[in-house]
């Protein structure tokens, strides 16, 4: 494989990825209460992801990140079924949502929601179904 002096990608590539993963965290947290949350976070991320695999290879991401990413497809989806499924021990219907806030010594008080369960779901399992579908395609270049 010939490589060339790309240089300008990988310099650019680490601004880049670093405002991708922080906006991703970003829309992931907004995402209750405003457009977006687990499947805009989860595709901002992989692109992050695919723009590193590009700039500095396979092999080098890999070793930055050891993840088989059908697992992570797997994970993903048992968080959102564990989640929509859990609303039933609770006597609400299929989906149902339900939060509280909680005191915690750093933060203060944080409202945390069953919904950040099922986005979370939603995060991993777009992560993974997306960056296997483009390993997968770039196997074979």
């Amino acid at each position: 494989m010939v490589r060339t002096n790309d240089l300008i990608l990988r310099t650019m590539t680490v601004l880049i990825a670093f405002i991708l993963f922080g906006f991703s965290v970003y829309i992931f947290l907004s995402g209750h209460n405003a457009p977006g949350g687990g499947f805009i976070g989860g595709l901002m991320t992989s692109a992050g992801i695919i723009l590193m695999y590009m700039a500095y290879g396979y092999e080098a991401v890999n070793k930055i990140l050891p993840i088989n990413y059908r697992y992570l497809i797997g994970i993903g989806l048992l968080f959102a079924i564990a989640t929509a499924i859990g609303s039933f021990m609770f006597g609400q219907p299929f989906l149902s949502h339900t939060f509280d806030y909680f005191h915690f010594p750093i933060f203060g008080e944080v409202e945390l929601a069953t919904a950040t369960l099922f986005d979370i779901g939603v995060y991993f399992t777009v992560i993974g179904v997306a960056l296997t579908i483009v390993l997968t395609i770039s196997e074979d270049q």
